[in-house]
Formats: structure tokens, C-alpha cells, sequence
């Protein structure tokens, strides 16, 4: 049910006196935009890429020219498998990331969450039983791809 022109008012001041009252609170209360958040953590995660970069490339340099080694082909693994760790938190980043034209979505900032009740429901599977056996399914699924044209 929409709200009237008057209950809109009434909540625009009451906002406005809150943010104006405390405006920590009101931030935390606003939210953060979903696209904002991920463009953020995937600045971050380019960032510390870009530090995994260095710290490989800095291994294999001052192997070159020092005496211990071993030392430093563990700085050049662990610049890589930061590297390697970053690139995978970009990639999920950009990928929940909504498209430009999307309604915007607010989230909470962290740690200023309602306490959660509990884990996320999973998704389950019908319990109808699959009919046949496996080859049969297999092959039931071979003809309807073909079928179709793939």
C-alpha cells in the first residue's frame, strides 16, 4: 500500500531530523549501493594484485642477486598465490556486480546488520524420483538435444 502525500512528508522530516540528530546513524541506516560496494572490492582486490605483482617479481629479482634463495622462491610463491587470490576476488566482484541500468540495491554496511536468524535456506531437490536408469536419462537427454539442434 503506497503512502499518502502527507505520511511521505512526515517521513522525509522525520529522515532529515534523524540524519540532522545523528548522522552516523543515518549512514548506517541508508546503506551502501550494491554496485558501489562491488566496484569497491574490486578496486581493492586490483590494488593487492597489483602488490602480489611486486611482491613475485621482487623475489625473482633479489634472487638474481642474493645469496639465499630459498627465502626468496617463497616470497615469488606467495607474491603469486596472492596474485592468483586477488584475481579471483575481482572476478566475483565484477560478476555480482549489477548492470548499470539496473533499480539500485541497498545492503547494510557491515557489522551494522540485525542479528541473522540463522543459515540461508538451501535449495532443495524435488523428491520426485528420476525415472529410468542412468543411461536411459543420458540418452533421453542426447535425443532431445538433438532434437532441438545443438
Amino acid at each position: 500500500m503506497p503512502l499518502s502525500d502527507h505520511e511521505q512528508r512526515l517521513l522525509e522530516q522525520m529522515e532529515r531530523a534523524l540524519a540532522a540528530e545523528d548522522p552516523k546513524l543515518a549512514s548506517a541506516l541508508r546503506g551502501v549501493d550494491l554496485r558501489t560496494r562491488q566496484r569497491r572490492r574490486a578496486v581493492i582486490g586490483a590494488a593487492v594484485f597489483i602488490v602480489g605483482m611486486v611482491m613475485m617479481l621482487g623475489g625473482a629479482i633479489m634472487m638474481t642477486t642474493g645469496q639465499s634463495v630459498g627465502g626468496y622462491i617463497a616470497v615469488s610463491v606467495l607474491g603469486f598465490l596472492v596474485m592468483l587470490v586477488s584475481a579471483y576476488y575481482v572476478a566475483t566482484s565484477l560478476r555480482h556486480m549489477p548492470a548499470a541500468g539496473e533499480a539500485p540495491k541497498v545492503v547494510p554496511l557491515r557489522g551494522r546488520t540485525p542479528a541473522r536468524g540463522g543459515p540461508r535456506p538451501r535449495a532443495t531437490r524435488s523428491k520426485t524420483k528420476p525415472s529410468g536408469t542412468f543411461m536411459q536419462r543420458m540418452e533421453e537427454r542426447w535425443r532431445r538435444r538433438r532434437e532441438s539442434g545443438f
